[in-house]
């Protein structure tokens, strides 16, 4: 009695489906390391024993000779609320602060006053330690 199949088996593999698959997250990280952008000024960061990555919103960034920039855009001290109100058009969202480890608190005390009084979440940036 002769049996047999009408459906064989190819012993070839298909690749097709596993280039997808690679394609696919080559794009969804693509995609999530643009979230993450840093500050394109010179800016001497502490450290820290931990850090996590947080979307910004707003960066508020101070150097060592204590300008101020909102976005990369330099702004005065007193005009520093106008400018982050403007940014912030919903009111709240997160505030990241990009501050030289030179820089005095109470620089850091007086932005992030200004973010707390407008509702929004304050992040201070570091590097890892």
């Amino acid at each position: 009695m002769g049996l047999s199949s009408k459906h064989k088996v190819e012993p070839m593999f298909s690749m097709s489906s596993m280039t997808d698959i690679v394609f696919l997250l080559l794009i969804f990280f693509m995609l999530t390391a643009n979230f993450i952008t840093p500050s394109g000024l010179k800016v001497n960061l502490p450290a820290s024993e931990s850090t996590v990555v947080e979307m910004q919103k707003v960066s508020v960034t101070i150097t060592e000779d204590l300008s101020f920039y909102v976005n990369n855009k330099e702004v005065s001290r007193t005009s520093l609320r106008t400018e982050l109100r403007s940014a912030l058009k919903e009111g709240k969202g997160v505030v990241a602060i990009h501050i030289d480890k030179s820089v005095p608190t109470e620089h850091l005390v007086f932005v992030a006053g200004i973010a707390n009084a407008m509702e929004a979440s304050v992040s201070v940036v570091a590097r890892p330690d």
